[in-house]
Parts: C-alpha cells; sequence; structure tokens
C-alpha cells in the first residue's frame, strides 16, 4: 500500500493500529541487560575528533557569536600574509638595487652582450633574403674544406 495517496484519516488509523507504536527500527539485543554480551561503542569520526576540525569549529562559533563574517580571517592568518607581503616586496626591492649597483664592467658586457645578439639576428635575416644559389655555394665551400681537411689529414 502507498500511504501518501491515502488520507489524513486513514493514515492515522493506520499509525495506531500498529503494536509497537509506529517503530520500525528493530531494537539491539544488548539492551536486555545478558552481561555476557560486549556492549558495542559509538565510532569516532576522525575527522570531527582531529585537532585543526575541533579549533576551527571553535573559531567560527567565536567569530558568529562576535558578529563576524566568515570571508573575514583570522588575525594570525592576515599577520602572516602580511609578513610575505613585505618579504616579497623587501626582495623585490633588493634585486632592483642590486641591477642599479652594477660595476661598469658588468654593465659594459651586457651592451657586447646585446650588441651581439642583435648582430647575429642581421646577419640570420640577411641570410634568409639571399638568393638560394649563394646558400648552396656557402654550403660547397664548407663541405669541400672538410673533405680537404679529411685527406690532408
Amino acid at each position: 500500500k502507498h500511504l501518501c495517496f491515502l488520507p489524513a484519516s486513514m493514515y492515522t488509523e493506520i499509525q495506531r493500529e500498529r503494536p509497537d507504536g509506529g517503530n520500525i527500527l528493530t531494537h539491539p539485543d544488548y539492551i536486555d541487560g545478558n552481561p555476557d554480551l560486549i556492549k558495542p561503542k559509538k565510532l569516532l569520526n576522525p575527522v570531527k575528533a582531529s585537532k585543526s576540525h575541533q579549533e576551527l569549529h571553535r573559531e567560527l562559533l567565536m567569530n558568529h557569536k562576535r558578529g563576524l563574517g566568515v570571508d573575514s580571517k583570522p588575525e594570525l592568518q592576515r599577520v602572516l600574509e602580511h609578513r610575505r607581503r613585505d618579504l616579497l616586496i623587501k626582495q623585490k626591492k633588493e634585486e632592483e638595487e642590486a641591477k642599479k649597483l652594477q660595476s661598469p664592467f658588468e654593465k659594459e658586457l651586457l651592451k657586447r652582450h646585446q650588441r651581439l645578439d642583435q648582430l647575429e639576428k642581421e646577419q640570420e635575416k640577411q641570410e634568409d633574403h639571399a638568393p638560394e644559389f649563394i646558400k648552396v655555394k656557402e654550403n660547397l665551400r664548407r663541405t669541400s674544406t672538410v673533405t680537404g681537411d679529411e685527406k690532408a689529414a
């Protein structure tokens, strides 16, 4: 029978007819008071038993009592983030100062390195625009000098 289609008065009559008072769950055997049986203990939830969960729950309750929102961070976390941010800013400033305080020798080396890179790029561009027969001729010269060196050795 489906009880959801019955009128409310019939449902209450069915409830009254049950001898166990409407309780569908079976009763455990250990209530009988048998001393030979080991009574089961309720298992602990490992999440709720953990210290971090308890501390977080306590903090949430305190914040709720104070009227703070969930979005606001605890003081310790704010302080740690502030310190991290300050440390990063300090490191960036030190790096910038180190770049500014480069010796003249290091600056000159950097300039020469940049010039060499530019020259290499220009040569690659010129080689790309050169006709194909010139490229082939250069390759032939390279192979002929390599084979000539091998014969001499």
